[in-house]
């Protein structure tokens, strides 16, 4: 084969014809529709796959009007709570025969904005977004004029008008902390987690809960940390400089918890034993952590499912203002809140 052949782009009347059938039927079988037989779909399936065929989506997109393709942006990966947001995201989208872009910020503001101009670039049709702490407002005006729905998870973002999909954080915040307070402790830490909104919406809790059992709040024991293991690790370890370190530790997420527990039993004490230590999202794992993990569930992957059926119904033209879904997060005590409270260390 010479190379101008080599290069050239194999088209999907080609295809067609291959596998014979119209073009209209290739076409079909490409966008992935439902109106085909079983038998004719493999057949032109087959006629891709001999010929090396690649389906130039946005070119159909400019075509059509519309895209198939949606984008979801997530600030980790590595973190299972994202990961059971995607799970959901994908299991509505896939069903409803869209195509999803997964991209990761890293809670980076300029991975975040590369992000979004690079699936408006490529036309998608829709956009999941767990921002960010920061954002830059003028990408959202680019989206509007776009006429891009975007739906907004887990976290949100002061000045822009859009839907949003999350818990309520306050109040997932308030019983965990109201559980440590029945269980006898007074000096509770709230450790680890980025000063954003859902930062603050925890806080917020943690504060309420300890104001009308009439315990005084005490900024030492408020401790920002990334949102990872490692600051949680190294968290604890700041907390215990005080002169008079907490008997409770309510975490911003399970995976500073994780780094919670990690840091006490390098000191020599037993999470759930010495210390209790509840988490939040109730991420896979918590239940098979050592100790098991108190936490608070706030359903990820039914989030990812709601935003991605809000989403949907935004491209099939859903017109009406923007919703805000909130779930009520549930308490789920385990092993690592138990055992009686430990005098206040002096």
């Amino acid at each position: 084969m010479n190379k101008s052949k080599r290069g050239r782009r194999v088209t999907l009347k080609q295809v067609a014809e291959h596998a014979g059938v119209s073009r209209a039927t290739a076409s079909l079988v490409a966008r992935n529709s439902p109106l085909i037989a079983e038998k004719t779909r493999k057949k032109v399936q087959q006629a891709m796959e001999d010929l090396n065929y690649v389906y130039d989506r946005i070119a159909a997109n400019l075509r059509t009007q519309t895209s198939s393709t949606i984008g979801l942006i997530i600030t980790e990966i590595s973190n299972p709570y994202f990961a059971e947001i995607a799970d959901g995201v994908h299991q509505t989208l896939d069903q409803a025969g869209h195509v999803v872009f997964l991209g990761t910020t890293f809670e980076s503001v300029a991975k975040q904005d590369l992000l979004l101009s690079t699936m408006m670039e490529n036309r998608v049709g829709g956009l999941i977004l767990s921002p960010v702490s920061s954002i830059d407002e003028s990408m959202f005006v680019r989206l509007r004029e776009l006429g891009i729905p975007l739906v907004l998870i887990g976290r949100k973002s002061f000045g822009v008008t859009c839907d949003y999909v999350g818990v309520d954080n306050v109040y997932g915040a308030k019983i965990a902390v109201e559980h440590l307070i029945e269980n006898g402790h007074r000096s509770i830490s709230f450790l680890g987690g980025p000063s954003d909104s859902v930062w603050e919406d925890r806080k917020q809790g943690y504060c309420q809960a300890l104001h009308e059992a009439g315990i005084d709040v005490e900024e030492a024991f408020i401790v920002n940390t990334t949102a990872t293991r490692e600051g949680g690790f190294k968290g604890v370890k700041q907390v215990f400089d005080q002169t008079a370190p907490p008997t409770a530790f309510f975490c911003y997420n399970d995976v500073v918890a994780f780094g919670v527990m990690s840091g006490l039993r390098e000191m020599g004490l037993t999470p759930g034993k010495d210390i209790a230590v509840v988490g939040f999202d109730n991420i896979p794992g918590s239940e098979e952590s050592i100790p098991k993990l108190t936490t608070v569930s706030v359903f990820p992957k039914q989030l990812g499912k709601i935003a991605a059926d809000l989403l949907h119904q935004r491209m099939n033209g859903l017109d009406s203002q923007p919703q805000s879904i909130i779930l009520t997060p549930e308490l789920i005590v385990r092993e690592s809140s138990n055992g009686p409270c430990p005098p206040r260390r002096n």
